[in-house]
């Protein structure tokens, strides 16, 4: 009889290298959100995938930037702790690609003792010849990472990655119960469900200037009824969220909506508002009660 096998696996990587669209095609759910706008994933997302003799705890972190304020010195608390705990470290790179845009983060790759998986993604825009010579460059630059092309939206190698990550797991028993798909509450992907309508539907400054807090999550047989709450930091960009007449708020909720019944697989009344929170971004206390701060 085969030993049980479990352990963390977490995906680094800078902003827009598809590492969402990686660990949702791992998790054959979507629980990170995806849009083509920088920093997109704001927390420490868990995906659990779960086998008879296997539990793989993957780990989708922030994209790696130099933080400019106080939210995003907390995203960056959430892409350190994934050194910390790691079993198999995934450092996700796309063609073209140079380094992280932090040295020391880069540093800790190249001296982990974990093993490094080095997942070079979008080979799909790429020709065989750049692909080589892209493989070269970052063999010299990562001596201690396996090299993998992969397409994360094509779905291509992805298998080849799992296998890898299987064989390389320590010896556990699982950490969470087997039935269990995520460390995320319900509410969690309300709220990012929403975001990611907002990182759709609005330009600029608007999609980063916003938090969302589901207030009411009621559940029944048939119908689950939602009360979100739409953060902004200033009554203009209220208006903007609001738009002309609510047309711009009301196609967030339908859009929102349709992907929440997908999510929970019932139907869903959402009722979405909108407030100002004055420089949520920057006010440690605010950030901790979204989830943020983690000291």
């Amino acid at each position: 009889m085969e030993k049980h096998k479990a352990g963390f696996v977490n995906i680094i990587g800078n902003p827009n290298v598809g590492k969402s669209t990686l660990m949702n095609a791992l998790v054959g759910e979507k629980l990170s959100i995806i849009t083509s706008k920088a920093q997109t994933t704001r927390h420490r997302i868990f995906g659990i995938v779960n086998g008879d003799d296997f539990q793989v705890i993957l780990s989708d972190t922030p994209g790696i930037i130099k933080p400019a304020y106080e939210l995003q010195k907390s995203m960056m608390d959430f892409v350190k702790s994934a050194f910390e705990d790691a079993d198999v470290l995934v450092y996700m790179v796309e063609i073209g690609e140079k380094a992280l845009k932090d040295e020391d983060f880069f540093k800790k790759i190249t001296g982990t003792k974990v093993p490094v998986l080095l997942l070079l993604n979008k080979i799909d825009t790429s020709d065989q010849e750049m692909l080589e010579s892209q493989v070269d460059y970052w063999k010299e630059l990562v001596p201690n990472a396996e090299i993998y092309p992969i397409s994360a939206l094509e779905n291509f190698n992805v298998d080849v990655v799992f296998n890898r990550i299987l064989e390389l797991l320590p010896e556990s028993e699982p950490f969470y119960p087997k039935d269990q798909l995520t460390d995320k509450p319900e509410r969690f992907f309300v709220n990012e469900t929403i975001r990611e309508k907002i990182l759709f539907n609005y330009k600029k400054e608007i999609p980063y200037a916003v938090e969302v807090e589901t207030e009411e999550f009621v559940e029944s047989d048939n119908i689950i009824r939602i009360r979100s709450v739409i953060m902004v930091e200033r009554d203009t960009q209220k208006g903007i969220i609001i738009g002309h007449k609510g047309n711009a708020l009301k196609r967030v909720g339908i859009q929102s909506r349709e992907d929440l019944e997908k999510f929970f697989g019932k139907q869903v009344h959402l009722e979405l508002y909108v407030k100002v929170n004055k420089n949520w971004r920057s006010n440690e206390k605010q950030l901790k009660r979204f989830g943020y701060n983690q000291k």
